[in-house]
């Protein structure tokens, strides 16, 4: 049986590393390997119109279980990101709505939207190339993060973002009351 070392920075993060003196350099070939497959698909959906240069790509077992780029313009659906996209598609082919034995290779780090299907799919490993910025850099933004940390209004659209005041508050929290017994995922 292989020996495992337990390491510990100075930040209190624990970590484990293999004996195999070569597991980290095959978890990075891995990494490459499916990275580059994630950003195949963003230039694939680049060249034929479909949407924005982002490409993800779900792998369970070390097989790719679905391939996908962003489909926003094809599907008139700005939810149609890439990871989404791979996600909803991943889902249907396993016929499952948590993939906690897979992972997804995305081109790009994950807008909010994207990070909160895979968080929601429970997905156990996200690997990512570019930043963020470097979308942003040609145009492309997503700031809601930002407008949910304490502006309180989303400056690309002009959208207010306020909770609802009194009852109407309280009866959309009734409904998690009121269904709690007939509807439990986990």
């Amino acid at each position: 049986m292989e020996e495992a070392n337990v390491l510990e920075a100075k930040d209190g993060t624990i970590s484990v590393a293999s004996a195999f003196a070569g597991h980290q350099e095959a978890v990075k070939d891995r990494d490459h390997k499916f990275l580059t497959k994630a950003v195949e698909e963003a230039y694939k959906g680049v060249d034929c119109g479909d949407g924005g240069p982002f490409g993800a790509v779900v792998v369970r077992n070390d097989e790719v279980v679905v391939s996908c780029h962003n489909m926003v313009l094809k599907n008139t659906d700005p939810t149609a990101h890439a990871e989404v996209t791979a996600v909803r598609e991943a889902c249907k082919k396993l016929n499952q709505i948590e993939l906690a034995d897979c992972e997804i290779y995305a081109s790009c780090e994950p807008c909010p939207m994207c990070f909160g299907a895979i968080h929601l799919s429970r997905i156990k490993r996200l690997v990512y190339g570019a930043k963020a910025e470097a979308a942003i850099a040609i145009g492309f933004d997503d700031f809601i993060a930002d407008a949910l940390r304490g502006t309180g209004f989303y400056q690309k659209a002009n959208l207010e973002i306020k909770r609802a005041d009194g009852n109407g508050a309280f009866i959309a929290e009734q409904v998690f009351e009121k269904t709690k017994e007939k509807f439990r995922m986990y």
